[in-house]
């Protein structure tokens, strides 16, 4: 039940206009008598607010989001009640929400859409830091204000990780076009379901639509737990690789590949914004002003990357790569010379990817029927060519399994040998399993066969993503070879293809 416009409200605020209702509340804009300044506030319905469950999750909204103070999170002013209904004031945002943004222009400039994605985690951030997880991140609970300045709103359904049963177990809350797997299961939520609903809404920005479709909201939601996202390269070319594993790893449905929180995150986005305007040259809208906020040592970088333009400039970098690379190719250290192979999904804060010449990978095919046992030996640099247009494939299977315990790749990081800690890949046929294998150096190069007591499993994959950083318990034991080996084909194909391999270590 609505009410009237020009009501004042705790003797203080004149309603001017409805601007908004749900299915909770409805919102004006209105009028702060006191101050002298317009406001937004959300009332109650007045049948919603007999429930007292309904009243303690619209009373527990005022209480958490008074406690956050954040430039990208609109800011509580007060809270009251009017004729027994209890209402919010917030700050007015004029402009409009990034869900009218996106219907009004379509896709947005890649830049705009990273700086946008940068701004809402870090306003997730300070509310995870406060143990307050949103729940319902969507493009129509992000503000944009007339200087394009983006601010997180509505934690309607918002609650501290600390307070139990006040949802019924199983239910679902959140619009399903964003939800994340778990909470589409009706499983525990954390801030990681916050970071998936943001990867999506990433993916919206990028594409101009939301990944997934159907015919209710049941069923979109049984597609965020079973289906892959599309491939955003694929939909829009001009995305990077860096920026597109960022939307894999923040919408991974498995929870250990992805980002553990929105830190991570802001790291990979930061990054990924100065690649983006370096590769445009440029940096427009909201962008410039995420540009300026960066860290020191990144704002650098980024400036640094934007003023290298001009063919003489790029002339003095070909030189002065041609030197480097005669320089390194003298070095003793196997693990630092040869191709600047880039990882395949963006490094892992603290870490650095291991340097590997395009001759470290080799093809292991052990338990093979036939003489030659050999799965497309000619074709294993293709993964360290830092070329996503080339792969390495396995043979071609038929009946949907390898008809054997599992065929491989795997890197021979040289004499010095490493104590890797993730493994980054790329594939362009998700959903393989894999179990990941080291190796030390005995003189005879990798162990024969597999099981054999020389391999140690340091890690696996279970449904492959399209990009990933798979973690290694090495330990901080220093091995020579890393095995992929791969165990399952993936779901309707007859074979694996991956198009990067590269390993990360610390420091």
């Amino acid at each position: 039940m609505t009410i009237d416009v020009g009501t004042l409200l705790a003797d203080r605020y004149r309603l001017e206009a409805q601007i908004g209702s749900g299915g909770m509340s409805t919102v004006y804009r209105a009028f702060d008598t006191v101050l002298e300044r317009t406001v937004a506030i959300k009332r109650m319905h007045r049948e919603i607010a007999e429930h007292s469950e309904q009243l303690e999750r619209f009373r527990r909204e005022a209480r958490a989001v008074a406690q956050l103070n954040h430039p990208h999170i609109v800011q509580v002013i007060d809270a009251g009640e009017h004729d027994d209904t209890p209402f919010i004031v917030f700050e007015h945002v004029r402009g409009e929400t990034l869900k009218e943004r996106i219907q009004r222009a379509g896709r947005l400039p890649v830049t705009e859409a990273v700086a946008y994605a940068i701004e809402i985690a870090r306003a997730l951030g300070a509310a995870h830091d406060r143990g307050i997880v949103h729940r319902d991140v969507k493009p129509q609970n992000v503000l944009i204000n007339e200087e394009g300045l983006a601010k997180v709103t509505d934690f309607g359904i918002a609650r501290t990780l600390e307070e139990h049963g006040l949802t019924a177990d199983g239910r679902v809350l959140g619009t399903t076009d964003y939800v994340s797997p778990e909470q589409a299961m009706g499983h525990e939520v954390t801030g990681q379901s916050d970071v998936y609903s943001l990867g999506i809404v990433l993916f919206e920005m990028l594409i101009g639509d939301v990944p997934f479709h159907g015919e209710n909201q049941v069923a979109v939601a049984m597609k965020h737990v079973r289906e892959e996202l599309p491939d955003v390269q694929a939909l829009r070319p001009s995305v990077g690789a860096a920026l597109a594993a960022v939307v894999d790893r923040a919408t991974a449905k498995d929870l250990e590949i992805r980002y553990p929180d929105t830190a991570d995150l802001i790291a990979d986005l930061e990054d990924v914004l100065t690649i983006e305007a370096s590769r445009r040259g440029e940096a427009t809208g909201e962008a410039t002003a995420v540009l300026r906020s960066l860290p020191p040592q990144k704002r650098r970088r980024a400036n640094l990357r934007l003023r290298r333009r001009g063919l003489l400039l790029a002339a003095v970098l070909l030189v002065v790569a041609a030197l480097v690379f005669a320089a390194v190719q003298l070095l003793p250290d196997a693990t630092t010379r040869g191709t600047d192979q880039r990882p395949s999904a963006p490094p892992v804060s603290g870490e650095r990817t291991i340097s590997l010449s395009q001759n470290a990978a080799h093809d292991y095919d052990p338990l093979s029927s036939d003489a030659v046992k050999a799965e497309h030996p000619e074709d294993t640099g293709k993964v360290l060519d830092g070329d996503p247009s080339t792969a390495w494939s396995t043979e071609n299977y038929n009946g949907g399994t390898f008809g054997k315990a599992g065929v491989g790749i795997y890197l021979d990081v040289g004499s010095r040998t490493v104590a890797a800690t993730n493994l980054s890949y790329a594939t362009s046929t998700p959903g393989w399993q894999a179990t990941i294998y080291a190796a030390k150096d005995d003189g005879a190069g990798p162990p024969s066969t597999v099981p054999d007591p020389g391999w140690v499993e340091v890690g696996s994959v279970t449904g492959a993503a399209r990009r990933a950083n798979v973690p290694l318990r090495t330990g901080g034991t220093r091995y020579r070879y890393y095995l992929v080996w791969l165990t399952s084909l993936p779901p309707d194909s007859r074979s694996v293809s991956l198009e990067a391999l590269s390993l990360l270590r610390r420091g």
